[in-house]
């Protein structure tokens, strides 16, 4: 009998979805790089829509225009993926937003296009990634044995906040260095070694039903979501975590109420959550070998929340500082198990229409909650807002736990309701 794996590689990310498939590691490979390009077209867009109207407005309409479409389109789009081949359409997306990514490198390299007409080209590369989104999403699921998924969706999950780390830097020093051509140039080109990660998948058609035309297909798709409870309880959680309690647009409030408006505080809070997140999914092997993923997401949404909650009530700055590693750490176990809940309960046929729902969730349900916390803080105080918000998350939470006895077992199955 072979030796048990050291505690310490059981612990550490588990990577045996890169040894066991190539061709997830060239798709995680071209997913990488493609996400540090997206994040270096956000500054470089943030930073030309300032330079030309040194506007708020026009700067907030930067995060509309992407996450309009995305809503928008999404469910639309789920339906049209559960009834094609999900690796064809997701490399016709990947072109499209190729395509959008130049035409805004050659706006950048000749000037003269009007914000208007940038954002517009911001909107649709989002329509084109809200269809690319859903295709992706059965491909973990289609290509790993169940008891991977997990691992694959983590190592999916550290790529993506590793290039969250380093695409805004090095957005900032390429714009520095080359001006916003050819920021948006590169991007353009980092949708090339996506198409290459996932070109040489095989054909991927839904295994069953295929989805009904139109709106049809996205009531079928809502019909699921309504009905079955562990998924439907994945997504509620979810939206607890940040319609309640997303705490960002807090941030610079708090730091004036308690710690001296300090602006090198402000830029830990935001570092400090996305340490916390890195470091747990780094650590995140025994977590995803564990195979409860409801119950990690319960508890890592419910610790979000309290973290949160203690966050507001704390005034010492390193006291903040650490719940705010705890609350980013909470949040990423929870994202990945919310995430290996609907790859894995979900039917394959459905898989598209359920990860746009998730991906909708993931879009809306941040800029939901920084609105709220924005307006509860204008009543009151940030502090309070981030308090009353994390105990209104932790309440939730407990309630989606205490109503959906098959999250907290994690023995459901695609089938069960």
């Amino acid at each position: 009998m072979p030796e048990p794996a050291p505690r310490l590689a059981r612990t550490l990310i588990d990577v045996r979805p890169l040894r066991v498939s190539p061709v997830f590691r060239r798709l995680l490979i071209g997913r990488t790089v493609s996400v540090l390009g997206g994040f270096m077209t956000m500054v470089t867009v943030m930073y030309q829509v300032w330079d030309l109207t040194h506007s708020a407005v026009w700067s907030g309409a930067v995060g509309l225009a992407q996450a309009v479409p995305m809503v928008g389109v999404g469910l639309f789009a789920g339906a049209w993926v559960d009834r094609g081949d999900r690796r064809r359409i997701f490399l016709v997306a990947t072109v499209g937003q190729a395509v959008c990514a130049l035409l805004l490198a050659v706006q950048g390299f000749t000037g003269g296009v009007p914000v208007a007409g940038i954002l517009a080209l911001v909107a649709a590369g989002s329509c084109f990634g809200a269809v690319g989104g859903p295709a992706a999403g059965v491909f973990v699921p289609r290509l790993l044995p169940k008891e991977q998924v997990a691992a694959g969706l983590a190592l999916n999950h550290a790529s993506a906040q590793v290039m969250m780390l380093l695409g805004p830097a090095l957005g900032g020093l390429f714009l520095g260095w080359f001006g916003i051509g050819v920021c948006y140039l590169l991007d353009a080109l980092s949708f090339g070694l996506a198409f290459y990660g996932a070109f040489g998948l095989p054909a991927l058609p839904p295994e069953g039903e295929p989805s009904r035309a139109g709106l049809h297909g996205v009531l079928d798709g809502l019909r699921f979501l309504a009905g079955h409870r562990v998924v439907r309880g994945a997504l509620i959680t979810d939206l607890a975590a940040t319609v309640l309690a997303m705490p960002v647009s807090l941030f610079p409030l708090v730091n004036a109420e308690r710690f001296d408006g300090s602006p090198r505080t402000l830029g830990l809070f935001l570092s400090a959550v996305a340490v916390g997140g890195v470091t747990a999914t780094a650590l995140s092997g025994s977590v995803t070998r564990l195979g409860r993923p409801g119950l990690v997401m319960l508890v890592g949404a419910g610790t979000w929340g309290a973290a949160l909650t203690l966050f507001g009530l704390t005034t010492d700055p390193w006291t903040g500082l650490g719940l705010l590693v705890v609350a980013g750490a909470a949040d990423a176990l929870s994202v990945i198990s919310r995430s290996t809940i609907v790859q894995t309960r979900t039917p394959d046929a459905l898989l598209g229409r359920v990860t746009a729902a998730e991906q909708i969730v993931g879009q809306a349900g941040p800029h939901l909650g920084n609105l709220r916390g924005g307006l509860v803080a204008g009543w009151s105080s940030g502090a309070t807002a981030l308090i009353t918000g994390g105990l209104l998350c932790v309440l939730a939470v407990t309630y989606v736990g205490t109503t959906t006895p098959e999250l907290r077992g994690g023995k459901a199955s695609p089938e069960d309701g």
